[in-house]
């Protein structure tokens, strides 16, 4: 999440609250822990540890691959929980998608921060502790406000008649407290969540850098040298205020989409004006970084990233560390991978042609029987398809059911069982030989531009139609042409041009690009449900024999009409009869 010194930072910090305060002792220490909250007033590393929880349980940290429970992909792990979901076992008591305890711990510890944070001595300094206050303050508004989304996105639903969302709890729990609380509305969740992301933004500072120039300072902040002391550059990673501007406009897209905007008291005009804001400030068009959908590849940047520092696609990111875990586990088997997940017939089909028509266009020019020929670069980008190479000496990947070796489909536990692997996200100059094992640098975003750029055009449509800017200076219909054509479909893009004033057909393509830019990124799962589209579309794979490609269905889906809306745990409902289940659950 940090650059090495902060996340080694976090971590001492985490260790000294954690040998504190457990879960189970939140609300009443063990009996050999002898400290409580008073402690923390004094101590600023144990008071910030509490604030360090909401960072520790944002579900991004890690990749989730719950592209598994979609369209997009398939797993060769029998026990994968997204699989089991996406085959008839999702329930109440078994979401691997739920961010209920998670979050609202995380929401638990924020609200005793907060509680506490101005008893805290952050600096013998008035003017230095009157800042970090005011700082990790706002941090922690902003993280209660991302754990709120988190928990709408993954539990928000209707029950009898009406759209919830969760509790609203905005104190510290303890064991007199009242803990049978009913769901708020959905809509009253948004206008808690925008206030506290509204707080946040007063209080953090647009990014962590240090400054020189007085003009750029803050409102309520006068001395550079203590900006830079509490705001600078060493904060880098934690939460800003152009993180929390996103999360708004992240917030507000999901309210506005068809699943929520009945009841939940949000618009598209505010989604694309939340978006429009931050890209303004990221330089409009000219900011769509050239070769931001490669971010994972690009070795340089990657290289030169100590320090916090982002690269032009990257808002907010993970640490960057050696490793070769996600090619140990979604390389081939020739390559000495596992191949857990293979990308589906689904996905490939949704790559246009070079000139930037659907395969189903019969402009397009698309040869069934040569696939893969004159096809959107991006699908071999992030595609390993048959006959393909991978890996640090391009090996020549053979997935074909008559091919000689364990890469074959359905060959053995570790093959593909789609016909294809997954190449995005992978380094391909780890070398995982047994002899000659090398890891190389990796990091996960948090936050990328193109996401950002993406919600734009999609709220922008809604709220403009295709070709009307707003007041921003740059349409849907823009982006779309700027992220098509950095994608290297041909020039000019014929296709676009025919639809630049269909709106409907313009918000097909825009999702259609969101489905391909942020692929493998955990993101379909979610932009199926708030659409309202069918999630039972069979996972389909390419059987090729003797060169004779062969479409096959490889897992059927077995959702519910009601799966649209996540459930409450079923042991929540045990505990509290106050809350109320989702319909169908």
């Amino acid at each position: 999440m940090y650059s090495n010194s902060m996340n080694n930072k976090l971590i001492v910090l985490l260790i000294a609250v954690l040998s504190l305060t457990s879960c189970d002792d939140l609300f009443e220490p063990a009996i050999e822990n002898n400290r409580d909250l008073e402690d923390a007033y004094g101590e600023a590393t144990y008071a910030e540890g509490l604030l360090l929880n909401g960072y520790l349980r944002i579900p991004t940290l890690n990749w989730s691959f719950n592209d598994v429970a979609t369209d997009d992909a398939v797993s060769n792990d029998i026990d994968n929980n997204y699989r089991r979901a996406a085959t008839g076992q999702w329930a109440s008591n078994f979401n691997p998608f739920t961010q209920w305890q998670s979050s609202r711990s995380a929401i638990q510890y924020l609200n005793i921060f907060l509680s506490e944070a101005d008893n805290v001595e952050w600096s013998t300094d008035e003017n230095i502790n009157e800042l970090y206050n005011r700082r990790l303050k706002g941090e922690a508004y902003g993280l209660r406000g991302l754990h709120m989304y988190y928990l709408l996105q993954a539990h928000g639903g209707f029950a009898d008649g009406e759209l919830l969302g969760v509790p609203i709890i905005l104190e510290p729990e303890d064991p007199q407290s009242e803990f049978n609380v009913p769901r708020a509305t959905f809509a009253n969740c948004m206008e808690q969540l925008l206030n506290d992301l509204e707080k946040a933004d007063e209080m953090l500072a647009l990014d962590f850098e240090d400054i020189d120039d007085p003009s750029l300072l803050p409102s309520g902040i006068t001395n550079t040298n203590d900006f830079n002391r509490v705001f600078g550059e060493r904060g880098r990673q934690r939460l800003s205020g152009r993180i929390v501007k996103v999360i708004k406009a992240q917030a507000a897209l999901l309210a506005a989409s068809p699943a929520y905007s009945e009841a939940s008291g949000n618009t598209w005009l505010q989604a694309a004006n939340f978006a429009g804001e931050v890209l303004a400030l990221n330089g409009g068009l000219a900011g769509l970084a050239p070769n931001g959908h490669t971010w994972y590849t690009n070795t340089a940047q990657i290289a030169d990233l100590g320090g916090g520092v982002n690269p032009p696609e990257i808002l907010w990111r993970g640490d960057v560390a050696n490793s070769n875990n996600l090619e140990q586990d979604h390389f081939p088997p020739t390559l000495n991978g596992n191949g857990r997940l293979n990308p589906t017939q689904n996905l490939v089909d949704a790559f246009p042609a070079a000139n930037g028509y659907p395969i189903s266009n019969a402009a397009s020019s698309y040869n069934p029987d040569d696939p893969y020929a004159n096809r959107d670069p991006r699908l071999q980008t992030y595609v390993l398809v048959n006959g393909a190479t991978a890996g640090v000496n391009s090996s020549t990947i053979v997935t074909a059911v008559d091919g000689t070796t364990n890469d074959a489909i359905n060959r053995e536990a570790t093959s593909t069982r789609t016909g294809y692997y997954l190449k995005k996200l992978l380094r391909q100059d780890v070398n995982l030989s047994t002899t000659t094992t090398t890891e190389q640098l990796h990091y996960k975003p948090r936050i990328r531009y193109t996401e950002l750029y993406l919600i734009y055009a999609e709220a922008a449509n809604e709220a403009w139609g295709p070709t009307s800017s707003g007041s921003y200076g740059f349409s849907a219909y823009d982006v779309i042409a700027a992220i098509r054509e950095r994608a290297g479909i041909t020039q000019p893009d014929a296709y676009l041009e025919s639809i630049r004033n269909d709106k409907s057909a313009m918000r097909e393509l825009i999702r259609n690009e969101r489905r391909l830019e942020l692929c493998f990124e955990g993101f379909r799962f979610w932009d199926l449900r708030r659409w309202g589209l069918d999630l039972n579309e069979p996972a389909r794979g390419m059987a090729i024999e003797n060169s004779d490609p062969e479409v096959i269905t490889v897992e059927q889906r077995n959702y519910q009409d009601y799966m649209q809306y996540g459930p409450v745990p079923y042991n929540e409902l045990l505990k509290f009869e106050a809350l109320k289940q989702n319909r169908g659950w």
